[in-house]
């Protein structure tokens, strides 16, 4: 595979069905309801179907056109030896038509697949996930044939990129993140440069005249044909404009939408036990782990007391956190841009800064002289296993919390035969579990870095661990007449507390120096 000609592109239309799993007989006895029955006791191979290409269906935007594939694309395509993976990870395999567990097929609507998943966690959980809802969407690699796609540009303007002859096929992909990467799209962006070069109008050879920009709107439709000229004489008239006469300016872009920097979008909340309470101060019942028995009693004689404890309260008191911004309301009616909808959406980004801060002060912290939860220092990967294996109950749905650094040196771990430690999961939030935990990467912003070369690592059940007490979250916004503003403003009634100390460890790693050899 030549990687510098293959495209990988989504399709959003995958209509994914995950069929309930059948026996061999169920299609024979359907109707049957005493084979039914006893069929309902037996799993048989779980199967997913739908479109991993959707014909004449517009992609988004490639970077200055968009894509539809045409029904004749896949005519003469060897599709023998096709995998279907997931988030193209080939170690992530789901089927394959070689082995007869993937089928392709080419109807009116564009490339119809089923596959039937063998009995592995990857594939089991891509089964659930779709049967979920969680995934719907597929995307497919490729490359294009010789020649094999045109560009054409609608009554629009829009040019339209279309696939005429794919040329190979590699693999169809289910995908967690419905995305376009910009390094799929590098041979498009080729021949669409080619095809501009040859197909937009360049002015004559020795013709001076500048494109024509209104830049001022009166009854006379006044127009600056030598815009550039006149900035380039510093004011000296043109067209009847000088800057005495008209006040000319280079004229402002207007910019009609908000550039969001990309930053670490994560929300720990969504890992604690949240609850709603209706007092600000209260306690919240837990049912503690029950190691007691019960007791052997002599006939007619009293039962006797339960020697265990089976309930503890955890104490909370909300404190009010907030925040306000003024906005005059110039700066409102003047904008392009929906200016106070987006400052709601900063404060709303606010309120999950806190409770991440919170969350992760909680887990790191100390009540007193004591930790919150217990801190273990160890030197490699063994430390890590023994913590999972002893350190915390077996019950626990663990996870893994880590900053980046942490992230990056569990990301290098690799065992005995070269493999790396972290696996790819499609549920993980990070995208990689660590035995079998999900793995939640955080800035090391939040969660520093104490010491460099000591990597801390977070594992726990945290809907176990942490208990969000939640008030009630407001947002209000009003007018200030005396100043013709308007201010906006958040306010959060909460508390973070511990609810089970045993459901999570903290975990500081220093890898011992290799010794070098004599």
């Amino acid at each position: 595979m030549n990687n510098d000609d293959v495209e990988k592109r989504l399709n959003p239309d995958a209509d994914l069905t995950a069929a309930d799993p059948t026996t061999a007989d169920d299609s024979q006895d359907q109707d049957n309801p005493d084979t039914q029955q006893q069929d309902d006791t037996t799993s048989g191979p779980k199967k997913l179907s739908g479109y991993a290409v959707v014909f004449n269906s517009p992609s988004k935007d490639l970077g200055g056109f968009k894509e539809v594939v045409d029904p004749h694309a896949f005519d003469n395509v060897d599709l023998s030896d096709v995998y279907m993976v997931s988030n193209h990870d080939f170690s992530q395999v789901l089927a394959s038509t070689k082995a007869g567990t993937l089928s392709l097929n080419v109807d009116d609507k564009g490339l119809q697949f089923e596959a039937t998943l063998p009995d592995t966690t990857t594939a089991n959980d891509a089964y659930n996930n779709v049967q979920a809802g969680n995934l719907s969407a597929m995307s497919f690699t490729f490359n294009a044939a010789p020649d094999g796609d045109t560009f054409t540009k609608d009554d629009s303007g829009q040019v339209i990129r279309t696939i005429k002859q794919v040329k190979s096929l590699f693999d169809v992909s289910l995908v967690a993140i419905p995305a376009y990467d910009d390094t799929n799209v590098q041979v498009d962006k080729r021949s669409y440069t080619e095809w501009m070069k040859t197909n937009i109008e360049q002015p004559e050879k020795g013709d001076k005249t500048m494109t024509e920009k209104t830049i001022i709107d009166n009854k006379e439709h006044t127009e600056s044909r030598a815009y550039e000229d006149y900035i380039r004489s510093m004011g000296e008239q043109r067209d009847g404009l000088t800057t005495t006469t008209a006040g000319a300016v280079v004229p402002k872009e207007v910019i009609e939408d908000v550039w969001n920097l990309k930053e670490s979008d994560y929300d720990l909340a969504k890992y604690v036990t949240v609850k709603q309470v209706g007092t600000p101060v209260g306690t919240y019942p837990i049912a503690l782990t029950n190691n007691g028995v019960l007791a052997t009693k002599a006939e007619l004689a009293d039962v006797p007391e339960i020697d265990a404890t089976l309930f503890r309260g955890v104490d909370y008191k909300v404190a009010t956190r907030a925040g306000k911004i003024y906005l005059s309301n110039e700066l409102v009616e003047d904008s392009e841009v929906d200016i106070v909808a987006e400052v709601k959406n900063q404060l709303k980004k606010l309120v999950q800064n806190t409770d991440n801060s919170n969350i992760i002060s909680v887990l790191t912290g100390k009540t007193g002289t004591n930790d919150n939860f217990k801190h273990i220092t160890g030197t490699g990967l063994d430390d890590i296993k023994q913590t999972f294996n002893i350190e915390l109950d077996p019950a626990l749905s663990l996870s893994v919390i880590v900053n980046q650094d942490a992230f990056n040196y569990l990301d290098t771990l690799k065992d005995s035969e070269g493999r790396y430690l972290l696996q790819p999961s499609i549920t993980a939030p990070s995208g990689k579990q660590l035995f079998g935990a999900p793995v939640i990467v955080i800035s090391n912003k939040v969660l520093p870095t104490d010491k460099a070369g000591t990597y801390r690592i977070i594992i726990g059940d945290f809907a176990q661990a942490i208990f969000l007490a939640q008030k009630n979250e407001v947002n209000t916004q009003w007018e200030r007449f005396d100043s013709y503003s308007q201010g906006l403003a958040v306010v959060i009634r909460n508390d973070y507390e511990v609810v089970d100390p045993d459901a999570a460890r903290i975990v500081d790693i220093t890898p011992v120096a290799a010794t070098p050899k004599a």
